[in-house]
């Protein structure tokens, strides 16, 4: 029987064209996830050395973890942007693209001539999206931005810590991949409004923006009480009971986020009185009142085990959850039978697996992704193949160092 989240399909985006001259992350998980979806990713890279993250170490034979995370089913071609020659290959590229993806500071790509006006006068139906820090009119404009630096100025490391405790930085790199996530939004509704109107246009996203509008309710606490929520760790700002809870060898998640779910978990402590406390019968009344119900929970769960809390939990409906490590969550039965691990097959490094996008149209997912590409893997193919360049005269770009094969 055929596996539908494994099934090869032509996805929604085929025969879409992305010229892709980001690096790092964010612009990489954007344009990776354009790939997902169908679309034809062509990866403009350094002569040199490529995208910066091919050198992040540790590495799967020639390839580094990192670059492998981001490019997966892209084409690699590697042009001197510098060159008269190289910009002008960028350009002829770019007509016959419907989209282009930038993550450099505002004003680079007007200097190598590769702009968002200068190409949309050769290809106007071109939809050219430009992720930054900060944006352009920014006061912060011409700062170097990367994920910590984007986090630190959003409020987000203010409260990811335990109370007391020192800010961090959120485990994953949310301030890249909001600016990546946003711009696929951006993206995907300015190819919508070009079947209307044959016309494309500057999508625009800043990393501090797009953390910005993550923060959600975080935000509206501050507007509403006029005080920046403090850290709570794992617990929540406005719902209790809700975070990690300690038993007697290790901990559990539990989320209360509705008074149904609170009696259950009363119920399931064998404190079904707490259900009629007036200190903790109703949402506020339980927040004015955490520190008083937390020693109460505490005593009760430090009885029994991890495993007995995680099956008594289930068997009263409560939402919950061990905390597992990276390893741990790629090999749990849920991945494994959502198919959201694959293995490829590299011509140099050999298998290697990846993680596979999550979406899935009529229950199938994406097809079978293609392994990242080494440096220049396909200069050739694409100087030929989509613009007509011929092989002498691509050894002649070899030669002078406008290309790199």
């Amino acid at each position: 029987m055929t596996d539908p989240k494994t099934t090869q399909r032509k996805g929604p985006l085929s025969g879409i064209k992305v010229l892709d001259f980001s690096r790092i992350l964010s612009g990489p998980y954007a344009s990776m996830v354009l790939a997902d979806l169908g679309a034809e990713v062509i990866k403009v890279e350094p002569i040199e050395d490529g995208d910066e993250t091919r050198n992040f170490p540790p590495f799967q034979g020639k390839l580094s973890h990192y670059y492998i995370a981001l490019n997966r089913s892209k084409k690699s071609i590697a042009l001197n942007l510098k060159s008269p020659e190289g910009a002008q290959i960028a350009r002829d590229l770019a007509k016959k693209s419907d989209i282009v993806l930038e993550n450099f500071r505002p004003g680079v790509m007007d200097r190598l001539g590769l702009g968002y006006q200068a190409l949309a006068s050769e290809n106007e139906r071109l939809i050219y999206c430009s992720i930054t820090g900060f944006g352009h009119d920014s006061p912060l404009s011409d700062k170097p931005a990367f994920d910590i630096v984007a986090q630190a100025l959003s409020g987000v490391m203010s409260v990811n810590c335990e109370p007391g405790q020192a800010p961090n930085k959120l485990g994953i790199p949310l301030g890249d991949m909001a600016g990546s996530i946003f711009s696929m939004f951006g993206l995907l509704a300015a190819l919508h409004e070009r079947n209307a109107t044959g016309k494309g246009r500057h999508v625009e996203v800043a990393m501090l923006d797009s953390l910005i509008a993550l923060q959600g309710y975080l935000s509206q606490i501050y507007f509403v009480t006029g005080q920046s929520p403090e850290p709570v760790g794992t617990q929540h700002p406005s719902i209790v009971p809700y975070g990690s809870f300690p038993t007697s060898d290790g901990h559990v998640i539990v989320a209360c986020l509705t008074e149904r779910f609170w009696h259950n978990f009363a119920r399931s402590l064998d404190r079904e009185d707490l259900i009629e406390d007036p200190r903790f019968a109703l949402y506020e009344a339980r927040l004015a009142n955490r520190d008083a119900l937390h020693p109460i929970i505490h005593a009760r769960m430090t009885q029994g085990t991890t495993a007995y809390w995680l099956d008594r939990l289930d068997c009263f409906d409560v939402p919950s959850a061990p905390i597992l490590s990276i390893g741990e969550a790629l090999e749990q039965d849920h991945v494994v039978r959502q198919g959201l691990v694959e293995t490829v097959t590299h011509p140099e490094v050999g298998d290697m697996r990846l993680v596979r996008g999550p979406i899935r149209f009529d229950n199938v997912g994406p097809a079978k992704a293609s392994p990242p590409a080494m440096l220049g893997e396909n200069t050739v193919e694409v100087l030929s193949s989509q613009l007509g360049i011929t092989s002498s005269d691509i050894q002649e770009l070899v030669a002078k160092g406008v290309v790199k094969q």
